[in-house]
């Protein structure tokens, strides 16, 4: 039977998903540092610089830039795994080169992490754009730590709330009981 009828998804490296959550946790790290020394955390003898900017401002600011583009790959990354920047290159340049894998991972979870991480990501996004102070750097260091904790130690937060959600019936086919 091949993989694309069989009743469950086919497996994934599981070093790819943590290899694409070191680089986004790279680019998280330099918007954490850009979201706090820009416009999200400026207070002046008006008040909060940010409340008080037009939103063409606050759009153009370095760091809600950098994060509209770590939305949109979070996005590409749910949409589309397979063709995803991140993935496209640990398969294509980095596995090549390692030893193939143990065991493989479900796609499912990694996948729905994608999404935490666009959910996370996006709410700083509006709460910027609507005038926030700090909504901006606090949902990156978020998400960032969410990503280091993945890359670093194998540790995937969203993952671990698909697992939950799963066992509760939100999300997912229920596993079948063993007999």
């Amino acid at each position: 039977m091949s993989d694309r009828t069989s009743a469950t998804p086919r497996g994934i490296d599981p070093r790819g998903p943590r290899f694409a959550a070191g680089i986004t946790s790279l680019l998280l790290l330099v918007a954490v540092f850009l979201t706090l020394t820009g416009l999200s955390t400026a207070y002046g003898p008006d008040g909060w610089a940010l409340s008080n900017a037009p939103v063409a401002e606050r759009m153009s600011t370095p760091g809600f830039l950098l994060l509209a583009v770590i939305a949109l790959l979070f996005l590409w990354g749910v949409l589309s795994p397979r063709t995803a920047p991140w993935g496209v290159l640990y398969r294509k340049v980095v596995a090549p080169r390692l030893a193939p894998p143990t065991d493989l991972e479900d796609p499912r979870p990694p996948r729905f992490a994608q999404g935490v991480g666009l959910f996370v990501v996006g709410i700083g996004l509006v709460l910027h754009l609507l005038g926030v102070p700090w909504a901006l750097p606090v949902t990156a260091a978020m998400a960032f730590i969410a990503a280091f904790l993945n890359a670093a130690f194998g540790v995937c937060l969203g993952c671990m709330l698909y697992l939950l959600l799963q066992r509760t019936g939100l999300v997912g086919r229920a596993r079948p009981s063993a007999a």
